[in-house]
């Protein structure tokens, strides 16, 4: 359990920081009550504690990041959750993201490829309650087809391309939200399947961390959020 005197105040921060998204466009009121019933400080480093409920990205373990909380609430408005979706997660990250789809579908699996990342974030969650989430570790560009089709999937990381695994893994009606790009910047896309037809929204420009993997980034093709 979590120290009485460790952040005492986060929930009034978390609730400011739910109405600061609110004001710069986040509609959806579950989306924003997600983001204020959520420790965020706890995934992110003890150094970086002072900083957590800032709407800005910040550094994490093996060369990654928790996203900036805007685009987290951003990128779960675009996946369009009611509360009975499974969802897939590409890029399990401090499991921030997960924390907050877990309260707004009936069933999360989130795939990271840094085993390290995992370990920290399975118990961390398991310990915060949160029950409906599905820890794997392996090439999150291949998706897990022994659970698709999918209602929502999640991607934490920019690809090249919107990789052909992921679309094929996608349910009728599915929505995939994606950053892609080159390493100059990416356009975070909201594509949703209708059949073999993509309908592609652009939901803002973003950069973000490599999505390395088979039909992703090769690992040496490396370049960093911004």
């Amino acid at each position: 359990m979590e120290r009485v005197d460790e952040h005492p105040h986060w929930r009034t921060e978390a609730r400011r920081l739910a109405d600061l998204l609110n004001v710069r466009g986040i509609r959806d009121r579950a989306v924003l009550d997600a983001i204020a019933e959520t420790p965020r400080h706890r995934f992110v480093p003890h150094e970086r504690r002072d900083q957590a409920y800032l709407d800005i990205a910040l550094g994490i373990e093996c060369g990654q990041t928790i996203s900036q909380p805007y685009i987290v609430a951003l990128m779960t408005e675009a996946a369009r959750l009611t509360g009975t979706e499974t969802v897939l997660e590409v890029g399990t990250g401090s499991g921030y993201q997960a924390a907050i789809l877990a309260q707004l579908a009936g069933r999360v699996i989130t795939i990271e490829r840094r085993l390290p990342l995992t370990s920290a974030a399975q118990p961390l969650l398991n310990e915060l309650g949160y029950k409906n989430i599905e820890f794997l570790t392996g090439d999150g560009t291949l998706g897990w087809p022994d659970a698709a089709p999918y209602d929502a999937i999640l991607v934490t990381a920019a690809a090249p391309s919107v990789p052909d695994a992921l679309w094929s893994q996608l349910a009728e009606g599915g929505r995939l939200v994606i950053p892609v790009g080159p390493e100059s910047g990416q356009e975070l896309l909201q594509v949703v399947r209708h059949g073999e037809e993509r309908f592609t929204r652009v939901l803002c420009d973003c950069r973000f961390v490599r999505l390395i993997g088979e039909q992703g980034w090769r690992a040496e093709e490396a370049f960093d959020e911004g």
